[in-house]
């Protein structure tokens, strides 16, 4: 794990000048004198694919902003099947529950190896009192996600099995728009509510028609146009 002093962060030191925190809308109302008042450091830190960063019920200490990877955020149902709420992207914050409750609401596990910078959530709040940009910013977050996951949930639980999962691989879409990410044939039909041959053979079909293809770097080529065309039915 990597510390970096509030200094570092936000004057563009230890890697942080492109950092999504460092230009995020959450934070850019905020002045110098502002980050002088942070006196805890922020953890800068990786974390492999196929770990959880924290679970459900945990305490809930931290924001977390994704710098790279994707993670879903999913809750377990006591038959041992799970119910994804979304995932979350580069430049996502994530754990924002805990600005209003003491524990976590789901697990958050890494689909893709992933790096975080952990900010303490006391200082968020002292600052988002202090700061009527921010506390304002923080508000639109919180409704983003909410919405987020009811768009989520109407998107790919409507529409035939080839629209939802055209759906997903366009919500899974790499900042490039070009590209766009696969996850296990599981975890999509966890999402999708459907099995996993029938997300197997569709995905199949779609390679098939050249609608995905993989390239050299692990990622899919898709043909975003077919796949908006499929999925709007």
């Amino acid at each position: 794990m990597k510390t970096i002093t509030t200094t570092q962060a936000w004057q563009g030191e230890a890697d942080c000048k492109t950092c999504s925190i460092r230009d995020s809308v959450l934070f850019s109302g905020l002045s110098d004198e502002d980050f002088s008042l942070i006196h805890q450091p922020i953890d800068q830190f990786a974390v492999p694919m196929g770990s959880t960063l924290y679970h459900r019920k945990d305490p809930a200490r931290y924001l977390y902003t994704i710098r790279h990877g994707l993670v879903k955020l999913v809750n377990y149902l006591p038959d041992g099947n799970q119910r994804i709420v979304r995932l979350a992207h580069p430049s996502d914050v994530i754990g924002m529950e805990s600005l209003v409750d003491d524990t976590y609401k789901h697990d958050a596990v890494i689909l893709q190896d992933a790096e975080f910078c952990r900010l303490p959530v006391d200082v968020v709040k002292r600052l988002s009192e202090d700061n009527s940009e921010l506390h304002n910013e923080l508000m639109k977050r919180w409704q983003d996600a909410l919405d987020k996951a009811n768009d989520w949930l109407v998107d790919l639980s409507t529409g035939s099995a080839r629209q939802r999962i055209a759906r997903l691989l366009l919500m899974m879409g790499t900042t490039d728009d070009v590209h766009c990410e696969l996850m296990s044939r599981e975890d999509m039909g966890s999402m999708l509510g459907l099995t996993m041959e029938t997300v197997s053979r569709i995905v199949a079909e779609f390679r098939r028609s050249e609608l995905i293809s993989k390239n050299v770097n692990g990622y899919y080529d898709c043909k975003l146009d077919e796949l908006e065309k499929i999925a709007e039915g």
